[in-house]
């Protein structure tokens, strides 16, 4: 039997996958301030679900799967509100949106084609890209102007984290979760190797 954290950890996880389809309704029903704070909620419960998940022991292969589906579609639902509700500020940076979305599509088509699913390493710089990404997306919405340098510290940070999650796509042969990242990748090989 799981631990009863473990389910608790699960719903908070699932919370976000359950919110996304809210939050895009919320926004082509121009119920704008429950989308902004309903936001802030599904970026909250991201950055407490790992640590709860560790903290207690109960981290697991389907709670991480969980965690990067929910991830996503938290993200994708602030960048539709961002197209929706912003479009300027999405047709003024085009080319950085352009460029980090082809690093994501690469880097899941690389992902899905090697190993049938989507990453889901989980490594440190995602961890800072999400931090970075979640707060200026949430405060997009709640400012009347976008603060340019956590957006663009959120773009390098992001287009870091994905040229990683190549990189670690193309080196680890089967799927793993929790990667901390390369640096620990190699350091792994290195201590296999002797």
């Amino acid at each position: 039997m799981q631990k009863p954290s473990y389910y608790i950890v699960n719903v908070i996880t699932a919370y976000r996958l359950l919110a996304a389809p809210v939050l895009v309704f919320l926004i082509f029903n121009n119920t704008i301030n429950l989308f902004k704070w309903m936001l802030a909620l599904s970026f909250f419960t991201d950055l407490i679900d790992g640590v709860l998940a560790r903290k207690f022991g109960v981290a697991s292969v389907f709670g991480s799967k969980l965690d990067s589906i929910a991830d996503d579609l938290t993200v994708v639902a602030a960048i539709i509100g961002v197209f929706i509700l912003k479009p300027q500020f999405i047709d003024d940076n085009r080319v950085v949106f352009i460029i980090l979305f082809i690093l994501f599509v690469f880097q899941t088509a690389l992902a899905l084609i090697k190993y049938r699913k989507i990453s889901s390493f989980h490594t440190y710089i995602a961890k800072v890209a999400a931090i970075l990404q979640g707060t200026f997306l949430v405060l997009l919405f709640f400012f009347a102007e976008p603060l340019y340098f956590l957006f663009y510290a959120a773009a390098i940070v992001t287009a870091l984290d994905l040229i990683e999650e190549i990189i670690l796509v193309i080196i680890i042969p089967k799927w793993e979760a929790n990667v901390k990242g390369l640096y620990w990748v190699y350091k792994r090989k290195a201590i296999d190797q002797n």
